[in-house]
């Protein structure tokens, strides 16, 4: 069985993939750069996250307004572990240490949120993925320092959507990411709430 908070990520010895989704105008931006620019926002809270599929259920395949192109961010396990460790979990019972206070999540850098993981088709599934919201503290850094590179993967996530609406899940599932179980050091999985 599934433990039910575990963060599963496309990742390499120095880095893992994010997910996010964009309008045009963003996303044409940050590829061409090769990392984010205006019209890219740095004044409010950005959220990645490591699970394809939970990305896919959240811009429904990308055809959401402003939501129409997918990109994977590949950034350092450094940045993403400097991250989480500045986290404050979103909702009660998401923190081994109890719920945060209205006022340590309203101050807190970065919040971490645990909502039910997907299928390609939509179901929800009895374990969560995890969102990480970055607050206007760290946004620069995030997007001028962690970065490794930008790629648009809309035409895959069309292709993807296009052999599930058509009921060929075995040809979906073999263009899906790979993601495996991240490591995290115990005091960081306390952090966030996760299942060690």
């Amino acid at each position: 069985m599934t433990p039910p908070r575990q963060i599963r990520a496309d990742y390499d010895a120095r880095s893992l993939v994010v997910y996010q989704a964009y309008a045009p105008r963003v996303a044409d931006a940050a590829v061409a750069a090769g990392r984010f620019v205006p019209p890219f926002s740095f004044t409010r809270m950005t959220w990645i996250k490591p699970s394809f599929c939970w990305l896919m259920h959240r811009s429904n395949w990308a055809r959401k307004p402003n939501q129409e192109r997918v990109l994977a961010v590949r950034i350092t396990r450094a940045g993403w572990e400097r991250a989480l460790y500045r986290a404050v979990p979103t909702l009660p019972g998401t923190s081994g240490g109890g719920p945060a206070g209205g006022g340590e999540l309203a101050g807190a850098a970065v919040h971490v949120q645990w909502d039910p993981e997907r299928s390609p088709r939509g179901a929800a599934l009895n374990h969560y993925s995890i969102q990480v919201g970055i607050g206007r503290e760290l946004i620069r850094e995030y997007a001028e320092r962690w970065i490794v590179a930008i790629d648009d993967i809309t035409p895959r996530v069309r292709r993807i959507a296009e052999l599930v609406e058509r009921g060929e899940g075995a040809a979906a599932r073999r263009l899906l990411p790979p993601e495996r179980v991240y490591p995290l050091a115990p005091d960081l999985a306390r952090t966030i709430g996760a299942d060690g």
